[in-house]
């Protein structure tokens, strides 16, 4: 194998959540294109269909299920479908994710619950199934997608989302000493920057531009600089790396 080689998810099948829009789009474009099959969820059903034909139109076998990632048993189903159809797990790209801003004493229970329990517990109970996948199959790698507010603040008052993502560092870390070792599957996570997406749009027009104070590179995150990330802790390329979180924020976390 040559150093480009292992750069390749050629004869892989990756799992991707939140694949209806977004970055998530681009997560599964991009899998397909570096050669892995794919299996994607998401909770809008139509827009998932969109994605599957972008990426059965690379080249590559795509899975598209209904499922909402705070439902452990429709995390367990997804799955067990996506190991039916595609043959195997190797991958998981825990992208599925919601933000909220709200200012702290008015947001109500049940919004912070519900990021809460998507972008946290969700994270878990799917690497939870993947991980039982992974186990019987060999190994596999799995990407968290955290965020540099996991680390940072940004402005916004962001309780719950911000919660959400630093609590998704110990659990990146926390599975890596788990599995690493005794069952071969590595747990890293990605923290974005500012990227543009569809949480995005509901911020105040002109956020993102306004935050670029804070950014040595001075613009926006592009969606394949992250997806070239995932590839990388996603592949052999990154056979030595386990536990990390890898900033993808063009230097926001060193100021």
């Amino acid at each position: 194998m040559t150093l480009l080689d292992a750069f390749s998810l050629e004869g892989k099948t990756a799992v991707i959540t939140g694949a209806s829009s977004g970055l998530g789009v681009a997560f599964a474009n991009g899998f397909a294109e570096a050669g892995a099959d794919v299996a994607i969820c998401a909770r809008r059903v139509e827009k998932l269909e969109q994605t599957k034909e972008q990426v059965e139109a690379i080249g590559r076998r795509c899975v598209a299920v209904q499922a909402d990632v705070a439902r452990p048993e429709d995390c367990d189903r997804f799955v067990e479908q996506a190991v039916d159809e595609l043959g195997k797990v190797d991958v998981l790209i825990n992208n599925a994710g919601i933000g909220t801003a709200a200012p702290a004493t008015r947001e109500v229970p049940d919004e912070f619950r519900k990021v809460i329990d998507i972008n946290l517990n969700g994270s878990y109970w799917m690497a939870q199934a993947c991980g039982r996948a992974m186990g019987k199959s060999g190994g596999g790698s799995i990407v968290n997608i955290g965020s540099v507010l996991g680390s940072t603040t940004a402005g916004l008052p962001q309780a719950a989302y911000a919660a959400s993502k630093a609590a998704i560092i110990g659990l990146t870390r926390d599975l890596a000493q788990q599995w690493t070792g005794r069952k071969n599957i590595r747990v890293n996570a990605l923290a974005p920057g500012f990227f543009e997406s569809e949480m995005t749009e509901q911020y105040p027009e002109g956020y993102l531009d306004q935050m670029m104070f804070r950014v040595p590179m001075a613009r926006k995150g592009e969606a394949r600089e992250l997806v070239a990330a995932a590839i990388f802790l996603a592949s052999d390329a990154s056979s030595y790396v386990t536990g990390i979180l890898l900033p993808v924020d063009g230097g926001l976390l060193t100021t």
